[in-house]
Parts: C-alpha cells; sequence; structure tokens
C-alpha cells in the first residue's frame, strides 16, 4: 500500500503538463512549470532517480573535453550552470579540484592541454573558482606523488564542480515542484497515450504499488523524460517514429583511499583507448570510471561486467602505479546508460551531450521526447523544455524563475553562517549535525522538529553514517519516499556505504512498524526487495 495515496480526483482532472520521467531532467521540467504556473503531474515507474542520473560520475562540470569537438556553446551553457548550482544548491554542488597530468603517450600533449585550458578559463569568465595553473614534472609529483613518474611531462590544475549525492539534486528538484502544487507520483508506470486521431490526449498508467490499479489522466501536452527508456515507450505505444536514442553505458567502481590515491580529482587519458578517465574523491572514498560503450540489453537491470571492470583497474594502476587495486578492493560497482541522441557509428565520445527537446508534430500532435543532455545542464533543459510547452499550448510564455532561485535545502540569505548556528545550537554530535546540513541543508530544521516531538527518533541507527531515526519518518513523510530502498539509496544515502544499507534495511523496517504500520510481512518484504534490488552493483558485501 502507498504512503501517499493517489489522489482520487486524478482522472477528473485535466492537467496543462504531463512528465514521464522523475529523473534530473523530468524532475526539473516539473519544478520550472509549476513554478511558472502550470498544473503539472509528474509520473515514474520507480522512485526518483532510479535511474541514469543517480550512476553518473557525479559531476558538475563544464565538460572540458567538449572542446575537442567544437561544442563551444555546450561548454559555455555547461559552466554557466555549474556556476548557478554554486550558489542556488551550495551544500549539494560544492567546487572541485582536478589535475590532468600529461604523458609522452598520451594523444593530448602539453600545447593542447594548455589551450583547453585558456579556453575554459576563457568560456567560464564570471566563475568564483580559481583559474588553471600548470605544473612541471617536478611539480607534478612534489604535489601527486602517486602519479606514474614514466613519461610523465607535468600536469594541469583546475576547477570544476561535484555533487556527491546527485540523488538529493533530484529530490530537491520534485520537492520544490511540489511546494509549487505540482503531483508527484512514484511507482506509476506509463502503460499508453491517449490519443484522438494523431494528438495525445493524455497517459494511461499502473499503480506499481496497489494492485496495478489502473489509470487515465488527461493533459494536452506530455513530455516523454524517460531518459534510455525513450524509445521503449514510444515503441510499446506504437507511436514510434524513427529511433532516437542511442544510450552508452558508463560503470565505476568505489573503494577506500589507497595507496597513491591523490588528494583531488584527477582526470587523465586511458591508455587502451585515450578516453578521458576519472579518479575522484568522493563519500570519504574514491568513484573511479568510467567507460563509454554502446548498449542495447535490459536497461532495467544494468551491471558493470568483468571486461569493464578489468578495464577500469588497468587504467588507474596505470596513472597510480602504487594503488595495485584488485577486484577484491572494490565494494560495489554501478552502471548507467547515458540517454545519448541515435548515431549508427563513429565514436562514442564523439556523439554530442547537448540536449535536443524533439516534438513528434506533425506526426504526433502535443507529444515531446528529450533526447541527450547531461547532468550539469539539467535547469537549462528544463527551461528549455517549458519555453516549448507555452507554445504548445499557445498561451502568452510565463518567464522562467530557476536560474536565481534557491533549491529548498539552500533556501536562506546566508548558507555558510546557517550551517554554523546549526551546528552550536542543534544539540545534535558533530557527525550528525555534517551530515544532515550536507544531505537536507536547511531542511536539517524540519528534522529537528520531528526530534522535538519523539526524543527517540534522535537515536542513531547507522553507527557508519550517524544517521537517525528522524531522517526515515522525514523521507517517508516529506521526502515521497515509499519503500525501505528510497530512504536507504535516494533520502539517508546509507545505502551509498559498503554495507548498501545491510543492517540498517532491517533497522528502517522496524521503524516502519513502529510509525508507519506495517505488520511482519510488510517489513520482511521490504528488507528482501531491497536485499535484491543492490544485487545490480555486486556488492562485496553478501547481501
Amino acid at each position: 500500500m502507498r504512503l501517499r495515496p493517489i489522489p482520487s480526483y486524478i482522472e477528473d482532472f485535466s492537467y496543462d503538463l504531463i512528465i514521464i520521467g522523475g529523473g534530473i531532467n523530468g524532475t526539473a521540467i516539473a519544478r520550472d512549470a509549476a513554478m511558472r504556473g502550470l498544473n503539472v503531474l509528474l509520473l515514474e515507474k520507480e522512485d526518483l532517480c532510479a535511474g541514469t542520473s543517480a550512476w553518473s560520475s557525479r559531476l558538475m562540470h563544464g565538460g572540458l573535453r567538449y572542446l575537442e569537438y567544437y561544442e563551444i556553446d555546450l561548454v559555455r551553457e555547461s559552466l554557466r550552470e555549474r556556476e548557478r548550482l554554486f550558489w542556488t544548491a551550495p551544500h549539494l554542488v560544492k567546487p572541485l579540484p582536478f589535475v590532468i597530468p600529461f604523458f609522452r603517450h598520451n594523444k593530448r600533449g602539453p600545447l593542447l592541454i594548455r589551450l583547453g585550458m585558456i579556453g575554459y578559463d576563457i568560456l567560464s569568465f564570471d566563475k568564483s573558482v580559481p583559474f588553471h595553473t600548470m605544473m612541471s614534472h617536478k611539480k607534478a609529483l612534489e604535489e601527486y606523488p602517486g602519479l606514474n613518474q614514466l613519461g610523465l611531462k607535468g600536469a594541469a590544475l583546475y576547477y570544476d564542480g561535484q555533487v556527491e549525492l546527485a540523488e538529493r539534486m533530484c529530490i530537491e528538484n520534485a520537492l520544490s515542484a511540489h511546494e509549487n502544487g505540482a503531483t508527484i507520483l512514484t511507482y506509476a508506470r506509463v502503460d499508453d497515450f491517449i490519443m484522438s486521431g494523431d494528438t495525445v490526449q493524455g497517459v494511461k498508467f499502473s499503480d506499481l504499488l496497489d494492485d496495478e490499479r489502473t489509470y487515465q489522466v488527461k493533459s494536452p501536452v506530455v513530455i516523454n523524460v524517460s531518459g534510455p527508456w525513450v524509445d521503449t515507450l514510444l515503441r510499446g505505444t506504437k507511436h514510434a517514429t524513427r529511433q532516437l536514442m542511442g544510450g552508452t553505458k558508463g560503470s565505476h567502481i568505489i573503494v577506500d583511499p589507497f595507496h597513491g590515491s591523490p588528494k583531488s580529482a584527477i582526470y587523465f587519458e586511458s591508455v587502451a583507448d585515450g578516453r578521458p578517465m576519472f579518479i575522484i574523491p568522493w563519500n570519504k572514498r574514491y568513484l573511479i570510471g568510467c567507460t563509454d560503450i554502446r548498449y542495447d540489453d535490459d536497461l532495467d537491470y544494468i551491471v558493470a561486467n568483468d571486461e569493464e571492470i578489468a578495464y577500469i583497474l588497468h587504467e588507474v594502476n596505470g596513472v597510480i602505479p602504487e594503488a595495485k587495486l584488485t577486484t577484491g578492493d572494490i565494494h560495489y560497482t554501478h552502471s548507467g546508460i547515458r540517454p545519448l541522441p541515435h548515431t549508427a557509428d563513429g565514436s562514442t565520445a564523439s556523439i554530442t551531450r547537448r540536449h535536443i527537446v524533439y516534438d513528434h508534430a506533425p506526426d504526433v500532435q502535443g507529444l515531446f521526447s528529450i533526447i541527450g543532455g547531461k547532468l550539469t545542464t539539467f535547469r537549462a533543459l528544463a527551461e528549455h523544455a517549458v519555453d516549448a510547452v507555452f507554445r504548445k499550448l499557445k498561451r502568452k510564455k510565463v518567464k522562467c524563475g530557476t536560474f536565481h532561485m534557491p533549491f529548498p535545502g539552500a533556501n536562506v540569505l546566508d548558507f555558510i553562517a546557517f550551517r554554523t548556528e546549526f551546528k552550536q545550537k542543534s544539540d545534535l554530535p558533530s557527525e550528525t549535525a555534517e551530515r544532515l546540513l550536507d544531505i537536507y541543508g536547511v531542511r536539517s530544521l524540519e528534522i529537528l522538529k520531528i526530534i522535538e516531538g519523539d526524543a527517540d527518533l534522535k537515536t542513531c541507527f547507522s553507527p557508519n553514517t550517524g544517521a537517525i531515526k528522524a531522517e526515515v519518518i522525514f523521507a517517508f513523510k516529506h521526502e515521497m519516499a515509499e519503500r525501505i530502498s528510497d530512504v536507504l539509496m535516494r533520502r539517508t544515502m546509507i545505502g551509498l556505504e559498503p554495507n548498501m544499507g545491510i543492517g540498517e534495511d532491517e533497522e528502517t523496517a522496524k521503524i516502519g512498524q513502529v510509525y508507519f504500520g506495517w505488520d511482519d510481512e510488510r517489513a520482511k518484504a521490504e528488507v528482501a526487495y531491497h536485499r535484491e534490488y543492490i544485487k545490480r552493483f555486486r556488492p562485496k558485501i553478501q547481501c
């Protein structure tokens, strides 16, 4: 049963816009559209951010390598959006230093890298992070002694952005959309479009948490923002025109700090195929990847294979010989499919990362699909998509307000001052206060209100993270979580620890029994679901 019932009036109400897909782009469109006064319904077949958006390299970056393909406008747009996120979501998006070592065997030599750095600085003229610096062979080894000395010619240091908890960025988009009147439904699978001739009039969807009960909802405009599933949805509803998506698979590994591990992120060129690779400090560990492989297999169960893992290990051990990482060092992996435009052949690296708001007219009126895009530019993509919706509705366009609007967790004049005051006055252990601020931002105050009503909710139930019981209540009551996996993987973020929430899942189930009336059968089923779900990450810990 749902904790948040589907509104009883839903089939009698006509929405201005229905959005299919609850990833970063779908939730951003919902936020923008709701802020401009449109009646919005978002439908997601799983949980928010349960797909591609969560399994990236977790960077908010300009895309330095896109300069190589002359996508100057995309780089500029990305750098502008990155800078805005430093200000509108400072609890989630933070500057991150990168070093690019260059070796004799690299395709891109020092001169080309230096030119790229200069171009990057020029295109980010409005940035708040430092300009790049170049390092000699000697200086590079002084600063990064773990680097392979063989053939090392020097390095470049520059800054980009990181969103350690990309899932939270998505959740905050959805929260903001909801605050502005949008209806957000998870575990609601769209099965078909409602058509009148060649015109969309709404969608049919199934409630996956309530015996697949079906609903029909009306809207003159539908946006298919299902990422890699765009074509799948269109084929299933018999309204496909041509293949739109040509996704590529990106896999990463997560390991503890290792011999020679860098103090900042390393961006280096793969020896095997020349593609960009990252070693990124992340969540007190390291996120290393990634691959870029054409993919046409099961989109609902994506797993890093042995060849990808071997490739990543070989590359990181090559650039940092002291690492000597093996499969035994990997806590878990994660893989996602980039929702890129279809291309028949050619290098996957050359496929554009810009977004396309694809209008299916005249074949199908009232239907858009979103193709491509990158994590950094979700806000700009949403603005372009909602502008298109206003044109389709033939209404006077309302100005977009998301460029300067803080996210819910940053809705305060001085976030740094707020952090300091919260830690002084919260009466929580320092570790717990810090984690609340990094995950929920100013909304941490709402968790303190929950504790005021029940002191037991101040109890830590996750020794590895310092998470407290109140966070579970908060996730279910105020953050649209429906299942234990939603709480662990995309609300409290406990599931990103090496144990992937095993142990805490049972504690969460107990909280569900006490506060939400779950019976033993429901509690056991939720734990079993979570443990089956995390098998796709190939965790070291036994499920």
